[in-house]
């Protein structure tokens, strides 16, 4: 990379993506094929305040200066230079969520992430209304709970956003969202990669109803496809991201897209009959559709890719943190003894393990479950693990067994679409942290979806790559398709590891399933009696 890497940083030829994960923010700077050059990061932590989880504006705003603040340190250590310039920057976030703002683009109440399950009444009503599932994590079903709820604030709203909306807002001055981050907020059609007109007039009523003056044109984001111009970075937008003025104005930015989106870029996911799983703090499948469900599934979102086509997603709020939990017990009380492991050898070691446990988890069951789930219809979550009396509790089956918790919701969302409704799918690709230990998540994944899993040997870079990629498809899109600059630019000889199902995992999986649906009266239970 040496001195062609540097060249590309100094002239201005490289291009930046940034996402807002759950727990990091991910700057990645990439070069002309499309590799990382540098990267930077800013750890951080949703609140939960007053019932809401939330990041406070002015973490948004100082975890993302920090991020890029740390890119620039990793750049100018690696090459001794500073970026100055790029060809294209885009920004990616937590998809859905609640951002509305009053004609001075004051925030008019704080962030409501996806992660909220606060809006059942407004999803029933818009689903039943749009004869679409809305769940209730949508932008949509936040505005519409709002104003069920008569909250003060809903008259004054000028306009609402995403996260990554709100973010290229401020770089660049344009209400714009990519295709795919917009389907989030509320139903897209595919044929034009713009709002559903018919649902949109339906809920334009339901705002004249409610002694609204605007409609959801006037408030929404304008909706663009991967490629297309998305505005340049202002002054001020500079100013915003670098306040120690080295980054200059007028770099183009492409669309901003939700994690879902650049999880399908990251892993080449973005044709029809492929899909992708990203594992993380939460968990969700995307699978590219070639025709619509048959009906409305609960359990199923209907979102598209960046290029506008029809994608079901099976969304699930939790995956790693109870894992995570229980890693962070085993690394204290190894410290009790006074032993120091460094945590992603200790990550790998009890993956490694979990291989170990029985392939049902010996009677061992956990829930993952630190916030509601959608698809178990679940408001609210508690961490929980349950054993039959003569379980074989061990250390193997605990691991095997938080690993299994961190996908079994996503499986029985994922069974309507592969067996229930018969959704062909060609390849299924992993990524995010579950991926990082060799085979371990992917042989899980494997089992609880039937079906051959691979990765790529970029699992690990995550959507802050897939984000930089988009940015980078910019200057490509006038002559290729997303998915024909994925095969034949970025993909193109890039190794995959693939997995099939093992029988006896698959089986015991099945087994541990049965089990986990049933028992989820003891969750339930446990959620009525913790509080």
């Amino acid at each position: 990379m040496g001195i062609n890497a540097k060249e590309q940083i100094k002239n201005g030829s490289a291009v930046l993506g940034i996402e807002f994960g759950s727990t990091r923010i991910k700057a990645v700077l990439i070069g002309d094929d499309f590799s990382v050059l540098a990267s930077g990061s800013h750890t951080w932590e949703n609140h939960l305040e007053d019932g809401i989880w939330t990041y406070p504006l002015e973490e948004i705003h100082e975890g993302f200066r920090s991020c890029y603040a740390d890119l620039k340190k990793d750049v100018k250590e690696r090459f001794g230079v500073t970026i100055r310039k790029l060809s294209g920057i885009g920004i990616s976030g937590m998809m859905h969520g609640y951002m509305p703002f009053d004609d001075r683009d004051e925030l008019l109440v704080p962030f409501r992430t996806w992660r909220n399950t606060i809006t059942g009444e407004a999803a029933e009503l818009l689903t039943k209304l749009f004869d679409y599932n809305i769940p209730q994590r949508w932008s949509i079903a936040h505005l519409c709970q709002a104003i069920l709820n008569k909250e003060p604030h809903v008259d004054k709203i000028a306009f609402q956003t995403t996260l990554a909306g709100y973010i290229h807002f401020r770089l660049t001055g344009k209400r714009v969202l990519g295709v795919g981050e917009a389907s989030g907020m509320f139903p897209v059609d595919p044929a034009t990669c713009d709002y559903e007109p018919e649902m949109a007039a339906a809920f334009d009523r339901f705002l004249k109803d409610h002694g609204l003056t605007y409609t959801l044109k006037d408030i929404f984001p304008a909706v663009l496809g991967a490629g297309a111009p998305a505005g340049e970075l202002t002054a001020e937008g500079a100013a915003f991201l670098d306040p120690e003025g080295d980054l200059e104005a007028g770099i183009p930015l492409c669309p901003p897209e939700g994690d879902a989106g650049t999880g399908m870029t990251a892993t080449n996911s973005v044709a029809k009959r492929t899909a992708n799983v990203s594992a993380g703090t939460s968990i969700f499948a995307m699978v590219v559709l070639e025709k619509k469900l048959s009906r409305v599934y609960r359990e199923i979102d209907l979102v598209t890719t960046p290029a506008g086509d029809l994608v079901g997603m099976v969304h699930c709020n939790n995956c790693t943190s109870d894992l995570n939990a229980w890693i962070g017990i085993c690394k204290e009380a190894l410290g009790v003894f006074g032993t120091e492991i460094d945590t992603n050898t200790l990550y790998t070691k009890l993956f490694e393990h979990a291989q170990n446990g029985d392939p049902d988890c010996g009677g061992v069951i956990s829930y993952n479950y630190f916030s509601g789930e959608g698809v178990t219809d679940l408001n609210e979550g508690r961490p929980l693990l349950a054993r039959e009396q003569n379980a074989r509790f061990s250390l193997a089956n605990l691991m095997r067994a938080s690993l299994y918790s961190s996908v079994a919701t996503l499986k029985l969302g994922c069974d309507i679409m592969l067996r229930d409704e018969g959704v062909a799918v060609d390849r299924v690709l992993g990524h995010g942290g579950l991926f990082k230990t060799k085979s371990v998540g992917q042989s899980i994944l494997a089992a609880a979806l039937n079906a051959p899993v691979s990765v790529m040997e970029t699992a690990g870079e995550g959507g802050a790559w897939g984000m930089a990629l988009l940015a980078a498809f910019l200057k490509y899109s006038g002559e290729l398709s997303l998915s024909k600059f994925l095969d034949d630019k970025v993909f193109a000889g890039m190794k995959a590891e693939t997995l099939a199902p093992d029988t006896k995992a698959v089986e015991g999986f099945n087994a541990y399933i049965e089990t986990f649906k049933k028992a989820l009266e003891v969750e339930k239970a446990a959620i009525a009696s913790l509080k």
